[in-house]
Order: structure tokens, then C-alpha cells, then sequence
């Protein structure tokens, strides 16, 4: 993600932002996890996007879901 100016990404950038291989970045893309964008050949992964995927969640939200987990199992 080196030029702020651009708004978008390679897949394979956004994937290895988010720790996954250019291949499973790719093959993320196809499934429809990772949304892309086409312009002719080229495919872009919004950052606006990725930013809200490598967010910060906060903690009380992780300790929440980890109640209702262990909640609903006994």
C-alpha cells in the first residue's frame, strides 16, 4: 500500500496484508472473500476495504463472543 493517491491495491498486496499467500489471496478473490474490482485485466482490492478488514477489534467485543460461545455449549 505505497501510494496513498491510489485508492486500491494488487490482490496479492491486500493478501499479504491480511497473511495469506499471492495464491490464497487469488483464490480468496474468486470465492468472493476478498471484493475485487476489474479494469480490463487488472484487479483491485479497494483499501478502504482492507482497512476495515485489519481494524483493530475491540477487546470487550473478542471477550463477548467468547462468552456467548461458551454460553450456548454448556
Amino acid at each position: 500500500m505505497n501510494d496513498d493517491r491510489c485508492g486500491t491495491v494488487t490482490v496479492p498486496e491486500a493478501g499479504k496484508a491480511l497473511g495469506l499467500t499471492r495464491h490464497g489471496a487469488y483464490a480468496a478473490a474468486a470465492r468472493g472473500e476478498i471484493p475485487t474490482m476489474r479494469f480490463g485485466r487488472l484487479l483491485r482490492v479497494s483499501k478502504a476495504w482492507l482497512r476495515s478488514r485489519l481494524e483493530p477489534i475491540p477487546l470487550d467485543r473478542i471477550e463477548r463472543s467468547a462468552n456467548e460461545r461458551s454460553e450456548s455449549n454448556g
